[in-house]
């Protein structure tokens, strides 16, 4: 089976049990680069329900990154949150929106995160290898985010995040 596939599998048990959201992203955050080397960080930034003007970061593995808040209005993150679509960025260095965390980050996808019929997140991968993120990766991330957004409507009480954030 295809390793995204088994990964999805993986996130979908997961989020069967897991007792909270962080869990969960824990969870992802944890697996993904373990199957997926091309991953050099992995991510969640979730919207401030006392700011939703403000991306705050969540768990994550990798290089410890200075951006620990974004406003929705700076860098891919922002423009992820802002359009509600996925973007990938082939050469960060090309890319003026690219907010800097790592010299060796060369490109990054950032997947956006819906839950009660809003964005109220996103999936944030950098990778230190050039235009490293496919179709696939983004049918996977996309998948990923998902059962985030699903877990979230299914399990209010588990974290803190509002339905009424956009």
């Amino acid at each position: 089976m295809d390793t995204r596939l088994t990964l999805l599998d993986h996130f979908r048990n997961t989020a069967a049990t897991a007792p909270t959201l962080e869990a969960l992203q824990t969870a992802i955050v944890t697996a993904t680069p373990q199957q997926l080397p091309h991953y050099s960080w992995t991510g969640f930034y979730m919207l401030d329900p006392a700011d939703p003007e403000t991306l705050v970061l969540g768990p994550y593995t990798g290089d410890p990154t200075p951006h620990v808040r974004i406003p929705v209005t700076q860098g891919i993150c922002g423009a992820a949150v802002a359009t509600g679509q996925t973007v990938i960025v082939d050469d960060v260095n090309a890319d003026p929106r690219y907010l800097s965390c790592s010299i060796k980050t060369k490109s990054e996808i950032v997947v956006p995160i819906y839950a009660h019929n809003r964005v109220i997140g996103e999936i944030d991968i950098d990778s230190h290898d050039p235009a490293a993120f496919t179709q696939a990766d983004r049918t996977f991330l996309e998948a990923a985010a998902q059962i985030v957004g699903a877990y979230i409507e299914q399990h209010p009480a588990n974290q803190n995040l509002s339905p009424s954030v956009n």
